[in-house]
């Protein structure tokens, strides 16, 4: 007879702010926002979350190996207004990532457009023939060494948008599996800190804040 599993839930921790309409979580990083292809694959944050509010639905997603803020509404009405304001960006979004070596400047935008390597998925690249508009302003926070700590603020959401801009100038994060060195970080070095918004259905300021889960490279 086949052993039963008991199900995965989230744990009490990645809870940041409930409400009758809106979970904002904690994704810790190694875990999908949605379920992949196959078994394997089938383990998510929302499908943890759908085991105790079945109602449950992902406004926006963070990479597997990304953590940090993640929205989810409770209520189809805010799930199609909250997607809407993500869409028109609408939704102030700031990460934290430690990446290779020390920029040059002290803060400054990528705006180089990024399609899907055909030959090498799940990778993406940056083309200026094919690509799709993505934007992303960063400054610095800390130097040490060899290495930085950035923070970012994406205006489009394009997928690996961070990940591709970054090593794109030359400064790839810590720990990226796809598009870093190897053997930099146990996990890659890339947190969502910061979702701000107006809630759309009354008007609400909403802030919501995560610290950052790593420590910076230079310290001990």
């Amino acid at each position: 007879m086949a052993e039963t599993l008991e199900p995965l839930c989230i744990e009490p921790g990645w809870i940041v702010h409930r409400s009758h309409d809106l979970l904002m979580l904690d994704k810790p990083a190694g875990l999908l926002s949605q379920p992949g292809l196959g078994p394997q694959q089938a383990d998510s944050l929302i499908t943890r979350v759908q085991q105790r509010w079945p109602q449950a639905q992902l406004v926006h997603r963070l990479d597997r190996d990304t953590s940090g803020l993640v929205a989810v509404a409770l209520e189809p009405a805010l799930h199609r207004a909250l997607s809407i304001a993500f869409a028109e960006r609408r939704v102030l979004k700031h990460y934290v990532a430690d990446v290779v070596g020390v920029p040059r400047a002290a803060r400054g935008e990528i705006d180089w457009p990024l399609a899907k390597c055909q030959h090498q998925p799940p990778r993406y690249a940056v083309d200026g023939h094919l690509g799709k508009p993505a934007r992303t302003q960063w400054w610095l926070i800390h130097a040490s060494g060899g290495g930085s700590r950035l923070g970012l603020q994406p205006h489009t959401g394009r997928s690996h948008q961070l990940r591709v801009h970054l090593q794109a100038l030359g400064h790839p994060i810590l720990g990226d599996p796809l598009y870093g060195p190897p053997a930099t970080a146990r996990r890659m070095h890339l947190h969502a800190t910061a979702l701000a918004f107006d809630h759309p259905l009354n008007g609400e300021p909403m802030r919501f804040h995560s610290p950052v889960p790593f420590p910076c490279p230079s310290d001990p």
